[in-house]
């Protein structure tokens, strides 16, 4: 171990002599001075730039890559959920509501087939209640990259091609509703509205807390003080009870785009002070350092400190707080939602389905409409492992 600490002591110290003495080529090929553990030499390793640090540190966490990744996903879902979902949001099967998960195979006998389910018949049992009946003897085969019902792609284009459906039958892998709509395609286009409206509401607090917090920590005094106040005020009020309050104050009679910017702005307007309290106590550290006092005796101007070296200075820690925000913003829309105060119907989104399984005897019933939880659960944990990690790499003082 002593060994190895000298070793490495000894490659820095000539790292260093090699920088300060400004030559060119600091080890020599014969010397092969290779970090064994990632095969580069360590002139690279030890001048890496802030960012590459970052990523290093980032990618060495198995749990914030597979958030990040799991968000990808999501997103890209989201964005092509016409493509991806084998139905429109609205279409109803009226003969086969409440039909359960739809059992899909791909073995006839012991022998790998083409992806196959039988199909079903509904009826009513001596309880009065629906039920359905497995015809064995109808193989419905699953088809992909079929032709199907219109939508837009991106909302820009006209588009036909799904990823996967049926001929005939109803090919529902999540069950459908009360009303006979596949549940896999009202999740995917929900996520459209559920993740984007967090993605607008944090854009919204970043921009806020980013202003306000640099702006409190470099100006100080009677401009700190109010917008700290301000802070304090409005971190005074429980969430939940403010969330309620003003989207209670939204019309019934605005449109659902009025209706997603005003749920939008409330998300932002209660969830920048966050932002602006860790940037403003960063800035104030940052206000002392010997870049921003050179800018000021060049005559530097307050905008362009502020925007040329403490918000660059800064963007690690906002990056890292937008992402944690991210998580508070869905479940934010979700509970609204699911409450009746945020999205109503015909709007679909994650907290919309969930409200329609608050009853307790459909849930008892037919559980798998309590499925949108599940999505927004696994969003949720990926946003935090992201963050978190994020914040890792970000920190200086982790390992």
């Amino acid at each position: 171990m002593t060994q190895d600490l000298d070793s490495k002591f000894k490659e820095l110290n000539k790292l260093y002599e090699g920088l300060a003495a400004g030559s060119d080529e600091i080890f020599t090929e014969e010397e092969q001075h290779i970090d064994p553990r990632t095969g580069k030499s360590l002139e690279t390793i030890y001048g890496a730039s802030q960012w590459k640090l970052i990523w290093r540190k980032f990618i060495r966490n198995k749990a914030a890559l597979g958030g990040g990744i799991v968000i990808l996903l999501f997103y890209f879902v989201a964005a092509f959920g016409g493509f991806f979902a084998p139905y429109t949001k609205d279409t109803r099967f009226t003969k086969f509501i409440y039909m359960p998960p739809t059992k899909v195979y791909i073995l006839d006998q012991g022998k790998l087939v083409r992806p196959y389910f039988f199909g079903q018949t509904p009826k009513f049992d001596e309880n009065l209640r629906r039920v359905y009946e497995i015809d064995f003897e109808k193989k419905i085969p699953v088809e992909f990259f079929t032709h199907g019902e219109p939508y837009k792609l991106l909302g820009l284009f006209d588009a036909d091609m799904h990823l996967y459906g049926a001929s005939e039958g109803v090919v529902a892998f999540l069950g459908t509703d009360r009303q006979g709509r596949d549940m896999v395609s009202r999740i995917i286009f929900g996520s459209q509205i559920s993740l984007t409206i967090g993605l607008v509401g944090v854009i919204l607090s970043l921009i806020l807390g980013t202003i306000l917090g640099i702006v409190s920590g470099f100006y100080s005094g009677w401009v700190d003080n109010l917008i700290q106040r301000l802070i304090e005020l409005i971190r005074s009020f429980p969430s939940i009870p403010l969330w309620m309050a003003l989207s209670a104050a939204i019309p019934l009679t605005w449109s659902i785009n009025q209706t997603y910017f005003a749920i939008s702005v409330i998300l932002s307007l209660l969830g920048w002070t966050w932002l602006a309290r860790q940037l403003r106590g960063q800035v104030l550290a940052l206000r002392n350092q010997d870049f921003v006092l050179a800018s000021k005796l060049a005559g530097a101007s307050d905008r362009w400190i502020i925007v040329r070296h403490l918000i660059p200075a800064t963007l690690g820690q906002i990056v890292v707080v937008s992402t944690l925000q991210m998580p508070a913003m869905i479940l934010a829309e979700t509970a609204l939602s699911f409450l009746g105060l945020g999205l109503r119907p015909p709007v679909v989104s994650w907290g919309v389905l969930i409200q329609e399984a608050q009853n307790y005897q459909s849930l008892a019933l037919y559980p798998w409409v309590f499925t949108p939880a599940i999505a927004v659960a696994i969003c949720i944990l990926a946003f935090s492992y992201l963050g978190d990690g994020l914040r890792d790499s970000v920190d200086p003082y982790t390992i």
